[in-house]
């Protein structure tokens, strides 16, 4: 399949700029998997979807305030997000501009809290860097570093946790795990008393999973790996709802994308540590999930073509001109889709 055969045309004003309240207030389309059929509903309909037995697999992973502003030794200014850790207090960066930082450089950030030599020029352009500081750099970097909104979403956040979903947990991303910021502590409470179980894996989100596609077959184009977790703890819920006949219902593609890369063995899933650069596109066969509950994607992204593969090509096309009539909210702060 060619990268255009996954454009829609979406409104600018359809763009959601800020989160909504109270979180699960959102819209819900609701798309049955086997017809394509869709409901418009609110986000707390989710709860007439689930049954007992079934089971709800969360991303825990807390993104970083991981843009840092500061400057050079020349004064010139320059910005720094975080990407992955090499541990040590070296980081992969990404730079801007990215000219103006070079190996040997020197860059200072919140007034000499924190520093960063640039080590070395990675693959695709990114930095390596060493930090330097006194005392936490985690309790740093909240005190001077900024949510990485993504590139599409102009207004000022003015809670950062409001990027954050309210089980978030283990710091690593650099984007919110978005599907599942629709979500209250109340709502999952509800979701628990009627018997459904809740599982949590951990890939931690990168960029690369939000870069344009460039390539005009899909096949040619490579994601950037990212590390995921899951606990045996976790692996057993899961385990457990499989035997019972219950559904695994992933919220979000990257909840989607660290089940699949686990996959299923003996029947089974087993706990996982690890990188994974999987790739979903029409013509997957699917081992784990069986429903999918996502945001509203950009168009020609990855991220569209996953959803493409697990819902049918034509039914997720349809949804989303659907959800572009009916004013529906996309993107990272907009409404949710629910394909069981």
């Amino acid at each position: 399949m060619r990268t255009s055969d996954f454009y829609y045309d979406l409104p600018e004003e359809l763009i959601a700029q800020e989160p909504i309240f109270p979180r699960d207030a959102s819209r819900l389309l609701m798309m049955h998997r086997d017809s394509g059929a869709v409901e418009d509903r609110t986000f707390r309909d989710v709860l007439s979807f689930l049954k007992p037995g079934d089971c709800l697999v969360l991303n825990d992973s807390r993104v970083l305030p991981a843009r840092l502003c500061g400057h050079r030794e020349t004064g010139a200014a320059v910005e720094l997000l975080l990407l992955n850790p090499y541990g040590m207090d070296e980081w992969e960066v990404l730079a801007g501009p990215g000219k103006k930082a070079r190996p040997g450089d020197v860059l200072t950030f919140g007034e000499g809290l924190l520093t960063a030599e640039v080590l070395e020029i990675v693959e695709g352009g990114n930095r390596r860097v060493k930090f330097r500081y006194d005392g936490s750099f985690y309790e740093i970097l909240a005190r001077i570093g900024q949510m990485p909104l993504p590139h599409y979403i102009k207004k000022e956040l003015a809670d950062r946790e409001r990027y954050q979903t309210v089980y978030a947990k283990d710091r690593g991303s650099a984007a919110a795990p978005t599907a599942g910021l629709h979500f209250t502590p109340e709502l999952l409470q509800e979701i628990r008393d009627k018997g459904v179980d809740i599982a949590f894996v951990t890939l931690h989100v990168g960029l690369g999973t939000f870069r344009p596609v460039k390539v005009d077959e899909i096949t040619d184009h490579t994601m950037h790996a990212e590390h995921y977790a899951l606990s045996a703890e976790n692996a057993a819920i899961i385990n457990r709802t499989k035997e019972r006949g219950g559904r695994v219902i992933a919220v979000g593609t990257t909840s989607c994308r660290t089940l699949e890369s686990i996959g299923m063995q003996d029947g089974k899933i087993h706990p996982a540590d690890g990188w994974t650069d999987i790739f979903i596109y029409p013509g997957y066969e699917f081992q784990v999930l069986d429903g999918l509950l996502t945001n509203f994607h950009l168009p020609e992204s990855t991220l569209i073509m996953l959803v493409s593969a697990f819902a049918g090509y034509d039914h997720t096309m349809a949804a989303y001109h659907h959800a572009v009539e009916e004013k529906y909210r996309f993107f990272s702060f907009g409404d949710a889709m629910l394909i069981v």
